[in-house]
């Protein structure tokens, strides 16, 4: 892609996201979700193969029927309660219908099924972005929204997401699929808590983008898409493979590592709650995306794919474009469960 179009698309993705952060009336928010979906659909399609073309068109569609209920249950507040302000969304139909746009647009279960098939279809550095920076204009919308929410619906949407984030990444063997049912479940695990500590649910965002950056910068660096492909990593790059299993188990929410934290302090927050089976139910589903993050670490540092190879190190030309940030998300992504105490008195 051009170096100057590719500037472009990136700088109105930034803005897009931006004017939603800024907005406290709903058309300019719609606006800056708009120009987010506009300015990620080329680089979508950037490759021209048909996967990536039906990916993008499923993308624009899911998209653009989310925009088109959030702006329906904005003017439909306007309407009833005089109001377009965002934190004045009061009427229950127009939260409710905002609140499953924004869920459409985010991923969450039940309106989930765009997600996996859109991934799939992406190039790694794109799924990065629709992982990571597409998650967070309507995230914003979300957390301004949730006093106005039932609970008992956002309970609902997060123990959904969380199950079925669990249930769906058991069976599949293509790496992007896997990654977006983990986007699932970690996106149930931030809505569930949103209504009691809303900055925990910032805190588990801002973890779960490092942890999948270094998964989707690691999968890219050595041009893995499928499970089996990973079993050649090993011999390759022992260290590279040995920090992304590390990253994986991390994911998957076990300790010493960052993923522990969020979890750990959304299960608490639930047991101050008076929650204790919906902690129990968390719990069993962070085991359930445990088991499909084990089988990958499995596949890459304990098989050995079956050729035989002369030489120990085939040899290779070593890219060092992606070196930085991925030593830079995955230092984040294995070693903030120390930093805990301080990092809770920074977000509260």
């Amino acid at each position: 892609m051009n170096p100057y179009v590719l500037t472009v698309l990136l700088s109105s993705l930034g803005l897009g996201t931006t004017l939603t952060f800024a907005s406290s009336h709903w058309v300019l928010a719609w606006m800056g979700l708009e120009v987010n979906t506009l300015a990620i659909l080329p680089l979508m399609a950037q490759h021209h193969h048909p996967r990536a073309v039906e990916a993008t068109t499923k993308y624009f569609l899911t998209q653009a029927t989310a925009a088109a209920m959030i702006l329906f249950a904005s003017t439909t507040n306007a309407w009833l309660i005089g109001e377009w302000d965002i934190n004045n969304l009061s009427h229950p139909l127009a939260t409710t219908m905002a609140i499953a746009a924004l869920a459409l647009k985010i991923g969450l279960a039940p309106v989930h099924f765009w997600l996996p098939e859109v991934l799939q279809g992406l190039d790694l550095l794109t799924g990065l972005i629709l992982s990571t920076w597409q998650k967070l204009a309507p995230f914003a919308l979300i957390v301004q929204l949730a006093p106005a929410i039932d609970p008992v619906l956002l309970t609902t949407l997060g123990l959904a997401s969380a199950l079925v984030g669990g249930w769906g990444g058991l069976n599949q063997t293509q790496l992007r699929k896997i990654l977006a049912y983990s986007s699932i479940a970690h996106m149930g695990w931030m809505v569930i808590v949103l209504q009691y500590a809303p900055q925990l649910t910032l805190l588990a965002l801002g973890t779960y983008i490092f942890m999948t950056s270094a998964a989707f910068l690691t999968l890219k660096l050595s041009s893995a898409t499928k499970i089996s492909t990973l079993t050649m990593a090993w011999s390759k790059s022992p260290i590279m493979v040995t920090t992304t299993a590390l990253v994986l188990l991390s994911l998957g929410g076990l300790p010493p590592l960052t993923g522990f934290m969020p979890k750990w302090l959304i299960l608490q927050e639930l047991a101050k709650q008076g929650l204790p089976l919906t902690a129990t139910i968390m719990a069993l589903a962070a085991l359930l995306s445990l088991y499909f993050y084990l089988r990958l670490c499995y596949a890459m540092t304990l098989t050995m794919y079956p050729n035989t190879v002369n030489s120990i190190a085939p040899w290779r030309t070593r890219s060092t474009q992606l070196a930085l940030p991925l030593a830079l998300t995955t230092t984040i992504a294995l070693g903030l469960l120390p930093l805990t105490p301080g990092i809770l008195l920074m977000v509260s």
